[in-house]
């Protein structure tokens, strides 16, 4: 809370937002706006903007904003890989025009319309993380985003347990073309639903765009991690760019040139574009690296503990068998359960053994009833401990990192993966790595 801000009562899953708008105008709330069934607890504590639906309420802002706003707008979403792609996106928008997009991951049906109520009708372009668990989902928000370019990142394994089949997920991520009226698809070629997609966006969009190894409009021709960052050659549209990206990351590349599309559906110099991407770093739990300094020597510290499904793990786990290390360090992953994967999450879990084996993990950390399955699959010399939960794993993890290691903390949000991460920095002395 600022002071001057609108303050909106959103009953939420676990609280009422109607609890806290007095300690709102406390911290400055200019107003709020709450339901008439708590006018009774609240009336008398600050300027109160009452309705019959604060949520409501939101959505209809966020109307008003979008249709006041001659923004270039951009939607993104994906199983994978979507909020990366938001922000090499919105870095490279906003080399050319003041740039409007989602905090963090506010990606659902209180996300969206808080980040349209404050997107300024100054703004050039915006840039709009769009997230589901059902169907129909994503085609309520991307009715008030009203995008002019729509991206999927990737369609994997993930929120299993509400739809029957991963072309279920495919289906309801092409949700996200119903709210193009022309405009631009742009589709990952190397998905193996990509001709669902692109059969689904035919019907709104006036041009589909798709990039990968095997990418039409955007192909990736090389790739090479150094020293934590990306070198990257693509071929857009027929002509070739090299460019370095400031993380390191096969899949980085590879939603790179989902960005780079935004930029030629809006028109903008590709190459420009494209040197912007040196200044991009990870989100905070999607694989943020730090240098970690202790009184014998110093190790690194990988945070994806924001979330973690089959695909994004083996991404990661690809990623750190390239990774150097120090003569005497160690691979170390430390893992918590991937959740919504439906019935087959004991499966998806212990298939990932051959991935760990690929990824020259020398110790293996686990958290959680399903990773136990992972934990016992894998082999027995990699095994270090496993916990019901990531409070009881910290204890093990803190005494078991040397110099030289790196150190790979993933898993679900709903898993506590970060208390792990937040442990490992109380116990040592954190510097950003370079």
């Amino acid at each position: 809370m600022k002071k001057g801000d609108l303050f909106f009562a959103i009953k939420g899953d676990a609280r009422d937002g109607h609890e806290f708008v007095p300690s709102a105008f406390e911290h400055g709330a200019a107003t709020a706006v709450v339901d008439e069934r708590h006018i009774g607890e609240i009336s008398g504590v600050g300027p109160l903007l009452v309705v019959k639906d604060v949520q409501r309420a939101l959505e209809s802002l966020a109307l008003r904003a979008r249709l006041r706003s001659s923004a270039l707008i951009t939607a993104i979403t994906g199983s994978v890989g979507k909020t990366s792609t938001k922000e090499m996106t919105g870095l490279m928008l906003a080399h050319f025009g003041r740039t409007h997009a989602s905090v963090a991951s506010y990606n659902n049906h209180w996300g969206v319309p808080l980040t349209l109520t404050r997107m300024p009708a100054s703004t050039n372009y915006g840039v709009f993380e769009i997230g589901m668990n059902h169907a129909g989902e994503i085609a309520s928000l991307v009715a008030q985003v009203r995008p002019h370019v729509a991206v999927v990142t990737r369609v994997a394994s993930v929120h299993l347990e509400n739809f029957d089949s991963i072309e279920g997920i495919a289906d309801a991520k092409s949700e996200i073309f119903s709210g193009l009226d022309g405009g631009v698809a742009i589709i990952n070629r190397d998905d193996a639903l990509s001709d669902r997609l692109i059969s689904a966006a035919k019907t709104k969009a006036a041009h589909v765009f798709t990039f990968g190894e095997t990418g039409e409009a955007a192909r990736l021709i090389s790739y090479k991690s150094e020293d934590d960052v990306s070198d990257v050659e693509a071929e857009i549209f027929g002509k070739r760019i090299s460019y370095r990206i400031g993380a390191p990351g096969k899949h980085l590349a590879l939603n790179s040139l989902a960005a780079l599309l935004v930029a030629v559906a809006f028109d903008l110099d590709v190459a420009e574009a494209a040197q912007t991407l040196i200044n991009f770093r990870p989100p905070s739990g999607r694989g943020q690296r730090e240098l970690i300094e202790t009184k014998t020597g110093a190790f690194t510290l990988i945070d994806e503990s924001y979330n973690a499904n089959p695909t994004s793990i083996r991404a990661a786990l690809e990623q750190l068998a390239v990774t150097e290390i120090a003569p005497y360090g160690r691979r170390i992953v430390i893992l918590g359960d991937m959740l919504e994967l439906g019935p087959d999450a004991i499966m998806l879990h212990a298939d990932l053994a051959q991935d760990l084996i690929a990824g020259k993990v020398d110790q293996l950390f686990t958290a959680g009833s399903l990773m136990s399955h992972l934990f016992y699959a894998a082999p027995e010399s990699m095994r270090a401990a496993h916990r019901r939960t990531a409070q009881e794993l910290e204890e093990a993890v803190l005494s078991a990192i040397k110099p030289g290691d790196i150190v790979m903390i993933k898993g679900s949000n709903g898993s506590r993966m970060s208390r792990i991460v937040s442990a490992v920095k109380r116990s040592f002395n954190p510097t950003t790595a370079s």
